[in-house]
């Protein structure tokens, strides 16, 4: 019966390996074949398979898809909306938690639940209505017009804040009001230093949403010299076909910053997403 038992856990392990391994080819097997078509010739790449290796390695396509898609710009245009999206959404997303958390007043639980119900709206059903409203405003092909769009009300970092404001005792208010406090003084200067695991878990959700973002910025910047990082590569598609060569080169460009970013930070990213997965 041990022998079973043991041959049983022998057989479970193996399995649980293989599948293990099986995910990870499955999950590199993209990154591979984008790799590979980065460094390959156009006409290399219609005559081969995509798993291929490149006849001729082409470091070359990195240059070209650098200039033709003007990605230093596209770099700069999406950096500047990053810092301004994400330091306005979090100051919004944190001062709104606070008010809902801290004050009860007439309507502060219609409020919350009508944030809950904004979430379960699809985003496509409210584009026409936002194309227009952007329209007649003269926001479109304007970067901060298309800043003001991504930064309105961010519902999880609102429901992220939500959950540390429940974990921080209201004695801290009440000391720092008899000590002469002000609500804003209240707020900047002891509530919100201590809000850091939740701000990190916030950036981190809402950066790469907004870094990987495509149909607004599509839909909304519409000039070449506007086009963020994500829509930069739209230069390499036409009536004649898609350029797949050059649009990896630059996929694997995009994702450099991210990963060297990653690497710097990640003990940051872990602490933050793991403090929000805490309660009390």
């Amino acid at each position: 019966m041990k022998a079973q038992i043991k041959i049983g856990s022998i057989l479970f392990s193996l399995f649980k390996y293989v599948m293990l391994i099986a995910a990870a080819v499955i999950s590199l097997l993209p990154v591979v074949v984008c790799v590979f078509t980065a460094f390959k010739t156009t006409d290399d790449y219609n005559a081969s398979s995509v798993l291929d290796l490149p006849k001729q390695w082409m470091v070359e396509n990195f240059s070209i898809a650098m200039k033709q898609a003007n990605m230093l710009r596209g770099f700069a245009n999406t950096a500047i909306v990053l810092v301004v999206v994400l330091t306005c959404s979090i100051f919004i997303s944190a001062m709104l938690a606070y008010v809902l958390n801290r004050f009860k007043f007439r309507g502060n639980g219609i409020i919350q639940n009508l944030f809950m119900f904004a979430s379960l709206i699809p985003g496509i059903a409210t584009q026409v209505t936002v194309y227009q409203i952007m329209f007649s405003l003269g926001l479109i092909n304007h970067l901060y017009g298309y800043m003001i769009v991504l930064m309105g009300t961010d519902i999880i970092s609102i429901y992220i804040f939500l959950q540390f404001f429940e974990n921080l005792p209201v004695s801290l208010d009440e000391s720092a009001i008899m000590d002469g406090c002000t609500y804003f003084g209240v707020f900047f200067k002891i509530l919100f230093p201590l809000l850091k695991p939740a701000i990190v878990t916030s950036l981190v959700l809402k950066g790469v949403s907004v870094y990987n973002e495509y149909y607004m910025s599509n839909l909304y910047l519409q000039t070449k010299e506007l086009r963020t990082i994500s829509t930069a590569l739209y230069a390499f598609t036409g009536p004649y076909g898609n350029q797949y060569n050059y649009i990896c080169a630059g996929v694997l460009i995009t994702i450099i910053p991210i990963f060297i970013l990653f690497l710097i930070f990640q003990k940051q990213v872990y602490g933050g997403m793991a403090a929000g997965a805490v309660k009390g």
